[in-house]
């Protein structure tokens, strides 16, 4: 075999070395067991309760909301749940400030009309406590604050206050929107969520979104 010809084997051989290399590499980082998707959740996400995975919850310790780091710098004097607030409102006007004059919004959980931007909560579906328990105490500050400032539209919803403060931290097997008609589309945002960001559910969690999916 001459020169050239050794060369090029040795071209090629070193050409499928790194190709195997490359796509072992990609294969491992996509399946780490602790890293998130890089993507926001959206609505064509898949909702099939039967994907998502059923674990006991994770203790509380070492949880606080700054490991969540929000409402976080959206650009031009927008934060986050200011542009939640435009996203999700009816004739938004802002000031110079990106901060809502006026607008009106209507709570998802209650049906109810919130005509002072300063009134609305913005809502976690799956709320922040409830992820850590579910898998977000191993992951990075830094994924933890796509999580909290994910504006893909259905895991941050602008709600009364009210309904917002008496669901807290809690799942549906807990807590349920007071409105039975908005139960369907709940329980299939919580379980995109959920299957996004590769988050479990327990037994009674579960159960609950199989209950609030018969209304579908």
């Amino acid at each position: 075999m001459n020169r050239a010809a050794v060369t090029s084997l040795v071209v090629f051989v070193l050409l499928l070395a790194a190709g195997w290399y490359l796509t072992n590499l990609q294969s491992s980082q996509e399946n780490s067991p602790n890293r998130p998707p890089s993507t926001s959740a959206t609505p064509g996400g898949s909702s099939d309760l039967g994907a998502l995975k059923i674990a006991p919850e994770s203790k509380m310790a070492g949880y606080s909301r700054d490991r969540f780091p929000h409402w976080a710098s959206q650009g031009n004097s927008c934060d986050t749940r200011e542009i939640v607030l435009q996203k999700q409102g009816a004739d938004v006007k802002t000031d110079k400030d990106c901060k809502a004059t006026s607008g009106t919004w209507t709570s998802p959980y209650d049906n109810v009309v919130i005509k002072d931007g300063g009134e609305v909560d913005i809502d976690h579906t799956v709320p922040l406590a409830e992820a850590w328990r579910s898998g977000a105490d191993k992951w990075t500050d830094d994924d933890r604050k796509a999580f909290a400032n994910d504006l893909g539209g259905i895991q941050l919803l602008a709600v009364t206050a009210k309904t917002n403060r008496s669901k807290g931290d809690q799942d549906p097997a807990k807590w349920k929107p007071p409105v039975e008609a908005y139960w369907c589309t709940y329980a299939q945002h919580w379980i995109q969520v959920k299957i996004t960001y590769q988050l479990t559910a327990d037994q009674a969690e579960h159960d609950a979104l199989a209950t609030m999916l018969k209304a579908c």
